[in-house]
């Protein structure tokens, strides 16, 4: 089973303590969870994170974390989702899970006419040459945390003060540049329906 929580607007690092401790609270028989949120601005380093990716932070502040990848950027507008799943108890692999996450988010994004794609090498999902959304786990005990970021409809203007992902001059983009009136709940619902048929519960 998959427990959906949808959280609104959240601090940074009190979601990441909370994943944490129930990923190490957890035990075989707990269910999965999906957690749907956005984020206060942040700039948030990977575990291989470099401090010359960050450019220019202003006053965005920036969070070491323990996930994947390198740095990038969150904030309101941007529908991220946490998945925190028991990938032993399902027979999957790390590299598996990822790209069914990308194959999720290209479905999403169809469903917007908007063709999307993936880049050999760099995790995450593209328009054209463009990123969309980025992908980012951690592992512990065979048990996922962290998870994905889409741009929905939110200031990009703060990812020009970080080489996004570890890309210099890496452009972002968003649904709201190819549908202006698109609202984050609408990609969160398609985000939820197109999750589940993926992980059949």
């Amino acid at each position: 089973m998959m427990k959906i929580k949808e959280l609104g607007l959240q601090n940074y690092t009190d979601v990441w303590q909370n994943m944490r401790d129930f990923t190490i609270d957890r035990d075989e028989n707990s269910e999965d969870e999906l957690w749907l949120l956005e984020h206060y601005p942040v700039y948030t380093q990977g575990q291989a994170g470099k401090a010359e990716h960050i450019l220019n932070p202003t006053s965005i502040p920036v969070v070491q974390s323990d996930r994947g990848g390198q740095v990038t950027y969150h904030g309101p507008g941007q529908l991220v989702a946490y998945i925190l799943m028991d990938i032993n108890r399902r027979n999957l692999g790390v590299r598996t899970l990822v790209t069914q996450l990308e194959h999720i988010l290209i479905k999403v994004l169809q469903t917007y006419d908007i063709n999307a794609n993936i880049v050999c090498g760099a995790p995450g999902v593209y328009v054209d040459t463009k990123k969309i959304a980025s992908i980012g786990l951690r592992v512990k005990n065979g048990r996922t945390y962290h998870g994905i970021a889409l741009n929905v409809a939110m200031d990009l203007k703060p990812f020009l003060g970080i080489n996004p992902c570890g890309f210099a001059k890496m452009e972002m983009t968003q649904i709201g540049d190819f549908q202006p009136t698109i609202k984050l709940e609408q990609v969160q619902h398609q985000f939820i329906q197109d999750f589940l048929n993926q992980f059949k519960q």
